[in-house]
């Protein structure tokens, strides 16, 4: 689609709206903080998931409004759901869409909370509980976004798949990842996905932007194993298995991988400079290339602003060492392990080879605990032109820029299978508020609930339904 062609078929949907007084649009609205406040009261904790109780939940709304549904275990309890809207010609049909969330969610400390983290209570205009930003408040944006388009009647030019999984919090292997191994007809003649990871930002009163995530720091997460000669911690031994791990272990510290900047990274960067507190910053990441060829520059940003620093290069941060497990035993073994997070163009054989020579020891047995492909997905598609023309007519003047995401999601599941994934969530929320992400007081605004359904439901009418 052309973006002339986009903002016309815009502008004909306010028509339509005007012309009936109140749209679906409001309906769906009023029924999200009703249905996104039940849904953050079924506990998902990830382990064990419980999946299964979410995905039911979804089931009782399909069934409510005669949509067709299938739910699949990949291990007891771990439930994924999906339903599909068909285009109304497969013979022509352009690449459909999937709607993607998850339903697991990370653990929280109720006494830290204001609000119990599983109630889905209102308390000032924000619904908080634990999976209203990651990603159960998306979930229900698109739900009704994807509810309306089915009441509407409209003949769509591409399949529309909405897509609950399990266990994205631990790696997708009982979710997304299975569905991929285990089904991989449910995603024949898909061409595009929706996901987590971007979306908007509220970076003030009157000033927002929309990063759309384009790619992700490919996870490589290892462990070294060190052996030696076990004994009493009474004789000391010249080498154990524990101080061949410290040498190591000094190393890997004392080395920085080299800083590289690639194309993706730049561009984020270059289109968020202008939201920058002071004019160096600003220059800096404008020109972010230059930037990192003064000295000193790199290590301040990674005083001031690790997220930042973290995609202008590999890393690997040392989460876990162990070894005996009594004070008076010098074990056979011990074990470090890394969370290593590359760029998206690095190979993870390559990047483990030059490890290897960091640490320049043959004895340390690698074994690879996560990796995936690393992939890019392009921002010249239709769908990218979409998302933009869609925010310029609710938030003019609003950039709309591909993003990096410094962790990982399911996206790089079908990233993996040719299918272009964004991650995009239709609302602006505050940089404090993003905070409360794996952390306290998770909440969602119940006026961003709401502005999102309106959002999402205009870009999927405009990407999905007949250019007649």
């Amino acid at each position: 689609m052309k973006l002339k062609y986009l903002k016309l078929k815009y502008l004909k949907r306010i028509a339509m709206c005007l012309a009936v007084g109140l749209s679906t649009i409001s309906v769906a609205s009023e029924e999200a903080v009703s249905r996104l406040s039940h849904y953050l009261r079924i506990d998902t904790v990830n382990p064990p998931g419980n999946e299964i109780a979410g995905a039911q939940f979804f089931a009782k709304i399909f069934e409510d409004v005669g949509i067709s549904y299938e739910i699949a275990e990949s291990a007891p309890g771990r439930g994924n759901i999906w339903a599909r809207l068909s285009a109304a010609d497969p013979a022509t049909a352009e690449p459909g869409i999937i709607l993607l969330h998850h339903i697991d969610v990370v653990s929280a400390s109720a006494g830290h909370w204001d609000l119990p983290p599983f109630s889905g209570d209102i308390k000032d205009g924000y619904l908080y509980g634990r999976g209203a930003l990651d990603t159960k408040g998306l979930g229900i944006i698109q739900l009704q976004a994807f509810l309306t388009l089915a009441a509407s009647g409209q003949p769509l030019n591409r399949d529309v798949l909405f897509l609950a999984t399990a266990d994205e919090e631990a790696g997708g292997a009982f979710g997304a990842g299975w569905l991929i191994a285990e089904r991989p007809e449910l995603f024949e003649g898909m061409g595009f996905l929706l996901n987590e990871g971007g979306g908007g930002r509220q970076l003030g009163d009157d000033k927002r932007m929309v990063s759309v995530e384009v790619t992700q720091k490919v996870p490589l997460w290892l462990r070294l194993t060190a052996s030696g000669q076990p004994g009493h911690g009474s004789m000391p031994q010249p080498e154990t298995a524990v101080t061949r791990l410290v040498r190591i272990a000094e190393r890997i510290v004392g080395n920085e991988f080299p800083v590289r900047i690639i194309e993706p990274v730049a561009t984020m960067l270059s289109g968020t400079a202008q939201y920058l507190p002071s004019k160096e910053e600003r220059e800096a990441m404008t020109d972010i290339a230059a930037a990192v060829k003064q000295p000193g520059f790199v290590e301040a940003l990674q005083a001031r602003d690790p997220a930042t620093h973290a995609l202008l290069r590999n890393t690997c941060s040392m989460t876990r060492l162990s070894a005996s497990d009594k004070i008076n035993v010098v074990p056979p073994e011990a074990f470090l392990e890394l969370d290593c997070r590359l760029l998206p163009d690095q190979s993870p054989d390559d990047f483990i080879n030059s490890l290897k020579q960091i640490i320049d020891d043959p004895t340390i047995r690698f074994e690879t605990l996560l990796s995936f492909t690393p992939a890019i997905s392009p921002s010249d598609t239709e769908l990218f032109t979409a998302i933009d023309t869609v925010t310029q007519q609710h938030y003019p003047g609003t950039p709309v820029v591909p993003g990096v995401l410094g962790g990982f999601t399911d996206s790089h599941f079908f990233r993996e299978v040719g299918i272009v994934s964004y991650g995009y969530s239709p609302t602006f929320v505050p940089i404090a508020e993003i905070r409360g992400i794996h952390g306290n007081n998770e909440r969602m605004s119940v006026s961003a609930l709401n502005d999102g359904v309106v959002l999402m439901t205009d870009l999927l009418e405009l990407f999905t339904t007949s250019q007649e």
